[in-house]
Formats: C-alpha cells, sequence, structure tokens
C-alpha cells in the first residue's frame, strides 16, 4: 500500500522512563532549533546551520576555494586507489567501498571536476573555463557555501534523523502527505527544512533517508526533485536583483501556491511516477505503518519517537555517523558539482544554445499577453543552468509583469545543474541527467501558466 502497513493488533503502550523521554526531546528540540526555527539576520531570514555556515565563510573564505581543491583531488585519488590497486582497508570496508568505488561515468566526472577547479584556482586554459562567470562563479561563491554548508549539516543531522524527530513528524502528518503528496508523513520534515533553510539541506537529509531505507526509490525522488526548495534568503536576492522588493508577499504568496500544485501533479506523472517503489539497493526498506486503532495520533507518534531515541548508541556513534556525512558530501558532490555546474555555465555563457532552446516559449508568452516575451523567452529555460542566470537576463526588461514572471517561473523551476543539479547527480538518489531535463521543463510547463495568471492579476 505505497509503503504505508496497517498494524492491527493491540498494541500496549511502553512504560518510558523520564530518562528515555530526555533522549528524545533534548537532541530533537536542538535539530529544531539548528535546522527549522527561522532566524532573521542582517542578510535576512535563515536558520542557524545555514548562519553558522556563512560565517565559516566569512572566516575562511579565502582558504576555503583551496581546500575544496585539495579534497576534490583526494577524492579522485582515492577512487583511483580503490578502482585499481583496491587496498584491503577500502575493500573490506562498506563505508569506503561504498564512497570511492564507483562507475567510470562518475569517476570520470570527479578527474573533470578536480581539473576545472585547478584549471580556476591558477586560471589555466581557456578563459571561458575559469571566468567570473563560470568555473570562478563556483569555486569562489557557490563552492565555499557547500563546503560549510555540507560541514555543519553533515555532522548535525544525526540530531533530525537519530532521536526520533521524524517518527514523530511522520505520525503527525502521514495522513496528510500521503493521500496529497503520495509519500510518507516523515517526509514533511525534509519539506520543511529545505524550505525555510535551504534545498541542500534537503537534499542531504533525503539522501540519508533513502540509504537507510525509509523512502522508496520514487518516494526519495519525488521528495528530492519536488520539495527541495530554494531558501527564503534566496527569493529576497532575486526580487531584489529584479528590482521588485515592493511586491515581495505577492511574490511568494505566488511561489507557494504555483510550488503547490507542481508537487501535487508530479509525483502522478513520469518520470518521477514510474520510479520503483522498491529500496536502496544496500538496506531493507522499512515500510511506514499505519496508526494503531488504540493510539491517538500524538501518542502515537510519541511512543515511536521515544522508542528509536532509545535505541541511538551514544555520542560516539552519532559523531562517527556525522564525520561520514560530510565525507560522503565533500569526496562524492563537490567535484560532481564543479564539473557539471562549469560545462553547464559554460554553455549558458559562450553560446546561443539556451537561446534557441528558449525560442519555443516566445509565442506561448505572446499568446500569454506577457510584454516583451521575446526576451523572456530564454530566461524559461537558461535556469537549468544557474537559478540566478533568469535574474541576470531579465534585469534589463523594462516590464515589471515579465520581470515578476521571471521571477516566480526561476524559482519555481527547482532543477539548476550549477548546485542542485550537480548534487541529485553526484548523490545515491535515483535520478539521471534525463529525468532532471524532464522535470525541469514540465515544471515550468505546469507554473508558468499559473504565475502569468496572477501576474496579470497582480499588474492590472
Amino acid at each position: 500500500m505505497n509503503g504505508v502497513s496497517q498494524r492491527n493488533e493491540k498494541i500496549e503502550p511502553k512504560a518510558f522512563t523520564t530518562s528515555d523521554m530526555w533522549k528524545f526531546l533534548i537532541p530533537s528540540l536542538i535539530g529544531i532549533l539548528l535546522f527549522i526555527v527561522p532566524i532573521t539576520t542582517e542578510d535576512g531570514i535563515t536558520i542557524p546551520v545555514a548562519y553558522l555556515a556563512g560565517q565559516i565563510n566569512v572566516y575562511l573564505g579565502e582558504v576555503i576555494p583551496a581546500m575544496t581543491v585539495l579534497i576534490m583531488a583526494l577524492s579522485v585519488i582515492g577512487s583511483l586507489l580503490a578502482i585499481t590497486i583496491k587496498p584491503a582497508f577500502i575493500t573490506k570496508s562498506r563505508y569506503l567501498s561504498t564512497l570511492l568505488i564507483i562507475s567510470p561515468f562518475w569517476l570520470a566526472a570527479r578527474i573533470l571536476g578536480t581539473v576545472f577547479a585547478v584549471m580556476t584556482i591558477y586560471q589555466l586554459g581557456p578563459g571561458m573555463v575559469f571566468s567570473e562567470n563560470t568555473g570562478g562563479l563556483l569555486i569562489y561563491d557557490l563552492i565555499p557555501i557547500l563546503f560549510s554548508t555540507f560541514l555543519l549539516a553533515g555532522l548535525l543531522l544525526p540530531l533530525l534523523l537519530n532521536f526520533g524527530l521524524l517518527e514523530f513528524f511522520g505520525a503527525l502528518l502521514l495522513k496528510v502527505m500521503r493521500p496529497v503528496f503520495t509519500l510518507p508523513g516523515r517526509s514533511s520534515l525534509d519539506c520543511l527544512a529545505s524550505w525555510v533553510g535551504d534545498g541542500t539541506i534537503g537534499v542531504l537529509l533525503t539522501t540519508k533517508q533513502y540509504e537507510e531505507g525509509y523512502y522508496t526509490k520514487r518516494e526519495a525522488a519525488v521528495i528530492a526533485t519536488t520539495f527541495s526548495v530554494v531558501s527564503i534568503t534566496f527569493t529576497i536576492v532575486v526580487i531584489s536583483y529584479l528590482n521588485l522588493e515592493q511586491y515581495f508577499l505577492h511574490y511568494y504568496a505566488t511561489i507557494i501556491f504555483a510550488g503547490l500544485v507542481a508537487a501535487l501533479i508530479m509525483p502522478r506523472i513520469p518520470p518521477l511516477s514510474r520510479k520503483p517503489n522498491t529500496g536502496y539497493e544496500r538496506t531493507e526498506l522499512k515500510n511506514e505503518t499505519g496508526i494503531p486503532s488504540d493510539f491517538s495520533v500524538v501518542k502515537w507518534g510519541f511512543h515511536q519517537a521515544v522508542t528509536k531515541a532509545k535505541k541511538n548508541n551514544g555520542p560516539v556513534s552519532v559523531v562517527k555517523e556525522g564525520v561520514q556525512n560530510v565525507l560522503d558530501m565533500w569526496l562524492g558532490v563537490l567535484p560532481i558539482v564543479m564539473a557539471i555546474g562549469t560545462v553547464a555555465l559554460v554553455i549558458a555563457e559562450y553560446t546561443p544554445f539556451f537561446t534557441y532552446l528558449g525560442k519555443p516559449f516566445e509565442p506561448i508568452l505572446t499568446i500569454m499577453q506577457v510584454p516583451e516575451a521575446s526576451e523572456a523567452a530564454q530566461t524559461m529555460v537558461v535556469g537549468f543552468a544557474d537559478m540566478f542566470l533568469p535574474a541576470v537576463i531579465g534585469s534589463g526588461i523594462e516590464s515589471e509583469l515579465t520581470r515578476f514572471v521571471i521571477a516566480c517561473v526561476s524559482v519555481t523551476q527547482l532543477i539548476y545543474m550549477s548546485e542542485m543539479g550537480g548534487l541529485l547527480l553526484g548523490s545515491k538518489l535515483p535520478v539521471s541527467i534525463i529525468d532532471l531535463i524532464l522535470i525541469f521543463l514540465i515544471r515550468t510547463c505546469i507554473t508558468l501558466p499559473i504565475v502569468v495568471v496572477i501576474a496579470h492579476i497582480i499588474f492590472l
């Protein structure tokens, strides 16, 4: 039943000690404060983990690019050793073998990403690779953010994963997430962490849940590509860049509405609907259980949460898991983001490829009575390379209505290769480049008419 098993037998409530309850409550409350509760800073609304990651960049900003190049080089060297020499300490370790023994395609991607990073740091080779709008944008702006976010989020994720918080949210929202979005209740926390904080945190959280057997392939793909939204902070950056700050409330409400409509439709159509309802191959799938008749929703959630917290093996295992999370993302994802992101940005910056791809949208925008349709058309597809490019290209458009449409659509598309696409492809989540292209185009087709209608209402 879509990953939900019904439990008709009578389950007696367990007698938990005060110590058992604190094992759930204290780490979970700290996790909520770090990942969920928004705070206001000089740069806008964010979450503590993202803010602390930003502070790391402030203090280590100049050395982080060089550190990430070293990490990418270690990733390549480790994979080459694992595949060719096959030392026992790698082959006998489930963790290291999974991290370093990869397919020829992903090995080539890691090598390419490392080469691009070295070229950018030392400004070697063609300028199109290391310019400030391609490799330079990645290695000096995006990669440092990912470096620090992966460090903090990876170390602290066990607070959300290991102490029952997901079990508690899963019970509370089971009757909402499953029928509405075809997802487990526990996915609500992934969605919330992404929306308030950052999509990269959502992808990291989803990846860990998938690898631990809590999501099927279909569920993991849906969550990562539908709910790993851009942060509130970035939406403010986009609307400010397009000089539409006075319409922020209209803009954000439009994003939420269009995003929810897309979230209702996307899991029910290909390619996401065709993903198998089977779990990650290296672990056993854990079916989400229904709520027993003799339990209230809250009581069952608390029962499940404290039971999970009691099983925790202590601080050493939590720290070990956190370090492994960080290494997974540093070694496995950073070179992929650099490789795919650089290629996508070079194509966007130095070729008319996305201009040609955007041509079919010109008559569509004209029919929808969007002013300056020809100028706006390429912004409908260039976001696939980088989510900020539509705002950059659209900033010169005079029509406020058109700039509003560009701002909303670019945020609701979600899939952009310079960051999110690279993260998804570099992770173990079951999505391919073809999937991402299709999802991007379908999301654009779903959200564009909604955004245009609302824009015409606002700018009457």
